[in-house]
């Protein structure tokens, strides 16, 4: 084999392997961006249909003699959607559905709740985890979150607003310690409402993670009309 021949084989192999590293790196960045992005919007379509025909039962106020109900509410269905999110932080239009359990095709087409962490406005810790990067990005700008932001939380019938507590937190993935009911390091004490959410760190690796913590602010019917960022 001559060494021309060698060298012209080299270089379809290298042109070849780059070609396929391009489509790689366009199936991640836009095409599962694309799947994501269409599948949030059918959990969506699917939440709101739900809504419309069996409308959730509204909390009752923190403290208030129905705030314990006598039976427990169903449980939610793994894999399946039963509320949105909305962080205003993360721009006007930001909004993905919360759907139970942090399983990997959970958590591509939306949010993924921590089994066993509380519901929305409930004693304890709400955990939700979300994509940095790939299956449309939702929690990318997490770093931009800042003391005071909002978090929404809307359930069908009660919007829940919670507010970061301080600037995200670094640790390990084996941290579990920080959906715990008071979530360890996040500075709250004693039994409250609180909201975790988590990503991966850095933007496109998974060896650490990214924390929020934020407490419960509001509690208000949907039908209010308020800004939910606005109120309280």
């Amino acid at each position: 084999m001559s060494v021309r021949l060698v060298v012209r084989t080299f270089s379809e192999l290298c042109i070849t392997a780059g070609a396929l590293i391009i489509l790689f790196v366009v199936y991640f960045l836009f095409w599962t961006g694309v799947k994501a992005a269409d599948a949030a919007e059918g959990e969506i379509d699917t939440l709101q249909s739900q809504w419309a025909r069996e409308p959730v039962a509204q909390a009752p106020p923190p403290g208030s003699a129905e705030a314990s109900p006598s039976k427990d509410p169903a449980p939610y269905r793994a894999g399946k959607p039963f509320a949105t999110m909305h962080i205003p932080r993360f721009g006007a239009d930001w909004e993905w559905p919360v759907l139970e359990n942090t399983a990997v095709t959970t958590l591509q087409k939306g949010l993924g709740h921590y089994s066993g962490t509380a519901r929305p406005g409930d004693t304890g810790n709400f955990a939700v985890a979300g994509h940095r990067r790939t299956y449309g990005d939702p929690f990318k700008d997490f770093p931009k979150l800042r003391p005071g932001d909002a978090v929404v939380v809307n359930d069908g019938t009660t919007s829940f607003t919670y507010r970061v507590a301080k600037k995200p937190y670094r640790t390990v993935p084996t941290d579990t310690a920080v959906v715990d009911p008071v979530p360890r390091g996040s500075g709250f004490e004693g039994a409250g409402r609180y909201l975790t959410l988590t990503t991966c760190e850095p933007e496109w690796g998974s060896s650490h993670r990214l924390i929020a913590w934020a407490h419960l602010d509001v509690t208000r019917p949907v039908s209010d009309g308020r800004p939910p960022e606005l109120s309280g």
